[in-house]
């Protein structure tokens, strides 16, 4: 098995350690987080150090997995993916064995299947996002780089969510709904027209 770092200690990191634990294709050799928590332990892995420690470790041939959570805004978890990328890391892809996926869907470097999870046939995943426990994408959904997909949300078939963009927990998109980069869609909305970019919707309908 490939050594894993983890970046990010905190309740998203420990949905992720019980995946990986899962999986059982990585080993979990150590955290990064917050100067002040450095020593810690989470789900009896240790805290080792900051991400001014990611090149050194890369060095020695660890692989990467971002489990810093994503909601109001996804911007650390996109500058922990650049620089992953630009220093030439390796970025695990994380599957659940509770999950399905079909082989004729694609998934991005850096994302992870949570448990439960439905990703049906064409789907693309895009890079470094989050498909949370039972989420459910439809034929033909276009997940764009950096989303958060939340739990027991339903993307119906045909959808289009652009880069950045945050899903919150039983939200519905009616089939062929369009979201803009950016946006954050509130727990329970039922989506039934087309979003612009940097928009929060709430409600059902959602507005």
């Amino acid at each position: 098995m490939k050594n894993l770092i983890l970046i990010g200690g905190g309740g998203h990191c420990k949905a992720v350690i019980d995946v990986v634990e899962a999986e059982n294709k990585y080993k979990i050799v150590g955290i990064l987080d917050k100067a002040e928590v450095v020593g810690e332990t989470v789900m009896g892995y240790k805290i080792i150090g900051t991400d001014l420690m990611i090149k050194e470790l890369k060095e020695k041939g660890n692989s990467f997995l971002i489990t810093v959570g994503q909601i109001k805004s996804p911007d650390l978890r996109m500058d922990l993916f650049i620089l992953l990328k630009t220093i030439g890391a390796d970025v695990a892809t994380v599957f659940s064995p509770y999950s399905y996926v079909s082989k004729h869907a694609k998934v991005g470097e850096g994302s992870v299947i949570m448990h439960h999870v439905l990703v049906n046939a064409n789907v693309v995943v895009g890079e470094n996002c989050i498909i949370n426990t039972k989420a459910l994408l439809e034929h033909d959904v276009q997940i764009g780089n950096h989303c958060h997909i939340s739990t027991s949300s339903v993307i119906n078939g045909g959808c289009l969510i652009n880069s950045g963009t945050f899903v919150g927990s039983n939200v519905v998109l009616v089939q062929g709904v369009e979201l803009g980069e950016s946006c954050l869609i509130a727990a329970g909305a039922v989506v039934t027209k087309n979003v612009k970019s940097n928009q929060k919707i709430i409600g059902n309908p959602g507005k």
